[in-house]
């Protein structure tokens, strides 16, 4: 994971049993930069897993449209991708459990991107600080 900013499809969170353990488990931890919230936690890897399983979410009560729902999605995306490696120290550090990720947006505006990035820059370094 040194330094490529890559996005890959097995990094994102599809498992609806990681899903439910992540929103329901009880042992996952939350934190926000509005208009973005970050529900995170920790969970032993497996051979299948990734060291980072991640989520974006978009509220439908928010954007009734698809395509607005999209525009954020993608801008959570991008913004991840490209501030990634202020996780690699939290990763390696913890190379035996697979860190579980959650983005959901909490506003019904759309903004710039480049509000967006300096919040998604705020949360990973908190997590990284908090791991």
């Amino acid at each position: 994971m040194g330094g490529n900013a890559t996005f890959p499809k097995r990094e994102r969170l599809v498992s609806n049993k990681l899903m439910d353990l992540l929103f329901t488990g009880g042992c996952s931890k939350s934190t926000a930069a509005f208009p973005i919230r970050m529900v995170f936690m920790e969970i032993p890897k497996t051979e299948k897993n990734e060291s980072i399983q991640v989520l974006m979410s978009v509220s439908k009560r928010h954007f009734k449209h698809a395509v607005d729902r999209n525009r954020v999605k993608r801008q959570l995306r991008e913004t991840f991708r490209l501030n990634r490696q202020l996780l690699d120290p939290a990763i390696e550090n913890h190379a035996d459990r697979t860190l579980v990720i959650a983005f959901i947006w909490m506003t019904n505006r759309l903004l710039p991107t480049e509000r967006v990035d300096s919040c998604m820059k705020k949360l990973l370094t908190h997590l990284t600080e908090k791991l």
